[in-house]
């Protein structure tokens, strides 16, 4: 399978799996996951046909690992990023002294304002290195790189979890925890 067969099925997996499960008549179980078979079957019938083997290689070979399997691989989800109210089942967790966020120049006067929102998201997402924040930021626009005290979040309370792919998140992060 190509590059762009690959990107075009792992796209429509982060709709089908973190958005829109709906839109193909598939049911999420309360944590997210899908019957891999029943995904295939209801993708197909909207045109988006894969194979198993297929469906495995987007999975291992996506380099934000956005999916896993189950342990015998019958069902799917997406690691995290859904607007669907799924629960990821995640502990909360002690977080590293400093998390970092990517976003775009033009958000950062709102952001140091009002602080980062999930908005329609679960939880805010956050990266462990600065490298990870720089790649999310430049999706949106010319990256800047904020640093969060995450330890003085978790100190001061506040809740953290590490999905299955490594992104820290939480459910919001105030201004006063933010430096740019």
């Amino acid at each position: 399978m190509n590059e762009i067969e690959k990107k075009k099925i792992s796209k429509f997996l982060s709709l089908i799996l973190r958005h829109q499960p709906e839109s193909i008549d598939l049911k999420l179980d309360e944590n997210g996951w899908a019957n891999v078979e029943e995904l295939r079957e209801k993708s197909a019938k909207k045109n988006m046909c894969f194979t198993l083997d297929e469906l495995d290689e987007v999975v291992e070979t996506n380099n934000k690992k956005r999916f896993a399997f189950n342990e015998d691989k019958t069902m799917i989800r997406a690691s995290q990023g859904h607007s669907v109210d799924i629960d990821l089942a995640l502990e909360a967790q002690q977080p590293p002294d400093f998390l970092y966020h990517g976003t775009a120049e033009t958000n950062i006067s709102s952001i140091l304002n009002n602080g980062i929102e999930k908005r329609t998201r679960q939880h805010v997402h956050l990266s462990a290195d600065k490298e990870t924040a720089t790649r999310v930021g430049m999706r949106h626009g010319k990256p800047v790189i904020l640093t969060i005290r995450s330890g003085k979040m978790y100190e001061d309370g506040l809740s953290f979890y590490l999905s299955a792919n490594g992104v820290w998140l939480t459910d919001f992060v105030d201004a006063k925890y933010i430096s740019k």
